[in-house]
């Protein structure tokens, strides 16, 4: 999963970002809300943390901009104001949960995983594509119940492809979501991990198939 934050608060969003990314999520975090607005147009994201209270442009006209776009990129509020009026009123404006601070990491985390399957129409949680499962209590896959041995690149790009089984990622999104904190890595990079991936995959029930044009896919054979 990769998300947005957008969060002016640069204790809480470096916290968050360490956080989250600990927990297998990458984040791209923006301090203001031009930059999220900016973001949102030109980035893959899976889904928005919005604070409400951001400079440039506040959250209410970040998610109005968000839905006059008709981006339908599901949008968990995070601010301070707790308030009835305001759950009620970010909820008709088209976000599609509230979370107040102060707030437990856990419950974050599982708000945004089931905002994703929604989005998804995934009725569960489990990441899985045929014999291949992944453990996100252990954050490590399982082919057919036993553990598959992968370096941390090649574990971030298999999760990538997991989460959209049976639709194809780029080598541009994979690129997004597995080396968001690097610089000037190439395309090339991505080609080296599916290619040693696909030997570890080899003859076990899944495979990662190229679709010309469109990227990688990962289903079951």
């Amino acid at each position: 999963m990769r998300i947005l934050l957008a969060e002016d608060e640069h204790s809480l969003g470096t916290w968050l970002c360490r956080a989250l990314e600990h927990a297998g999520i990458q984040v791209e975090w923006v301090d203001d809300g031009r930059l999220a607005d900016r973001a949102l147009q030109r980035r893959d994201h899976d889904a928005l943390v919005l604070d409400l209270g951001l400079p440039g442009m506040d959250g209410h006209t970040v998610l109005q901009k968000l839905r006059e776009r008709d981006q339908r990129l599901p949008t968990l509020i995070l601010t301070a104001r707790d308030s009835l009026a305001e759950r009620v009123g970010s909820l008709n404006a088209g976000a599609d949960d509230f979370l107040a601070k102060p707030f437990a990491l856990a419950e974050l985390e599982a708000r945004l995983h089931a905002l994703v399957r929604r989005a998804r129409g995934v009725e569960h949680p489990r990441i899985a594509c045929g014999p291949l499962a992944y453990d996100v209590a252990r954050k490590q896959f399982l082919l057919s119940g036993e553990p598959l041995a992968l370096s941390p690149r090649e574990l971030s790009v298999l999760r990538a492809l997991a989460h959209h089984s049976g639709q194809p990622l780029s080598k541009q999104q994979i690129l997004d979501r597995v080396f968001s904190d690097e610089q000037d890595v190439q395309l090339e990079a991505v080609e080296v991990l599916v290619h040693r991936l696909r030997k570890r995959l080899d003859g076990k029930g899944v495979r990662i198939v190229t679709m010309r044009g469109l990227g990688y896919v990962l289903e079951a054979e």
